[in-house]
């Protein structure tokens, strides 16, 4: 005899945002603010925040306030690297009442291009005018993670792409290599003076505080 009960739809589960954490005042709205609009775009659905370090609350904190069941973990992260494999993942497994599955981070990804073009278009560099004498600097944080590096590698060449070729150089403000001073002379040395900088942070901080100033007086 066919049952007449229906099953009960599962519980959608709360959606933890990862974010790095920074002293500047101006990360922690930003943050904020993309939160909200993930809330405008999904109602009734749960989203948390928690930092890795720096920033109230910390993810440990915003997972042991959440009820038993499962939660999962959206790094606000643009690549691979000692924070997603080892930071997320222990604190996954530290929270004990919780199945917590890990997203990937947010790069590379075509629609991070896409922005990182826009954002570039809004400086009044040109791509169409830059394509025979500019380059664009992608600024990332950098680690000594090589997957970090290769991720931002990609990211280079989805925005290459997307600018019709111009060259793509990604540089870091710590513990890789080429620093934003030395891409930005790798492409004025083959002849690319037209330079741009594309900040590839997910909100303001010292690294990109720190990238803006080491490539001061680019678009």
């Amino acid at each position: 005899m066919t049952s007449l009960l229906r099953a009960r739809p599962r519980p959608v589960p709360p959606l933890v945002a990862v974010a790095h954490g920074s002293r500047e005042p101006g990360a922690l709205r930003t943050v904020t603010a993309l939160l909200d609009l993930v809330r405008s775009l999904r109602p009734g659905l749960r989203v948390e925040l928690g930092h890795v370090e720096l920033n109230e609350p910390l993810l440990p904190d915003t997972l042991e306030a959440l009820p038993a069941g499962e939660a999962v973990l959206v790094p606000l992260l643009l690549g691979r690297g000692h924070h997603v494999k080892h930071d997320l993942p222990g604190a996954a497994a530290a929270a004990g009442h919780l199945s917590v599955p890990i997203a990937a981070p947010l790069g590379p990804h075509p629609l991070l291009a896409e922005a990182l073009a826009g954002r570039l278009a809004e400086t009044g560099w040109s791509a169409a005018g830059a394509s025979r004498t500019g380059g664009v600097v992608l600024a990332a944080a950098g680690s000594r993670d090589p997957d970090s590096a290769r991720d931002a590698e990609r990211t280079a060449a989805l925005l290459s792409a997307r600018l019709g070729g111009v060259p793509v150089v990604p540089a870091y403000a710590s513990a890789a290599e080429p620093t934003v001073p030395e891409a930005v002379a790798a492409l004025r040395a083959a002849g690319r003076h037209d330079t741009a900088l594309a900040s590839y942070f997910t909100a303001p901080g010292l690294f990109a505080t720190r990238c803006a100033r080491d490539a001061s007086g680019l678009p």
